[in-house]
């Protein structure tokens, strides 16, 4: 599982964050970028030693300074149960185009079946033949 993936599953979800300095945020996750860059909202933030915390409506993570994620145990149930749903329709997909291959071959050699052979009357070494 990728972590993206699971960032995007985790979309309005609770997580807590912590920050390679120390400092924790908890909040609801509104958007993340391929950087791994957060956007949070309700957001409490708790500093390092766990004396001070703030109260903010939103806040940007920058990802680079992300230590961890803790995300609840459901989104990773969501995210196993999206995986499986992807791979059953993959595997769906594959094996309709398989069949579909094989329906077009079999049906260019059943419905017509003078499609190969070649036409009595085409001269096949484009020579001109004179008859002087």
């Amino acid at each position: 599982m990728l972590p993206l993936s699971l960032l995007k599953t985790a979309q309005s979800h609770p997580m807590l964050v912590e920050l390679k300095n120390g400092e924790t945020y908890n909040g609801h996750l509104v958007s993340c970028d391929t950087w791994m860059n957060i956007n949070l909202r309700e957001v409490i933030c708790t500093s390092k030693d766990g004396d001070k915390f703030w109260r903010m409506n939103e806040c940007y993570i920058r990802g680079s300074t992300i230590k961890y994620l803790r995300i609840p145990d459901e989104v990773i149930d969501l995210v196993k149960e999206d995986i499986q749903a992807k791979a059953k329709n993959r595997n769906q997909n594959q094996n309709q185009n398989r069949n579909n291959n094989n329906n077009q071959q079999n049906r260019g050699n059943k419905n017509n079946p003078n499609q190969h052979r070649p036409n009595p009357n085409r001269n096949r070494n484009n020579v001109n033949i004179n008859k002087n």
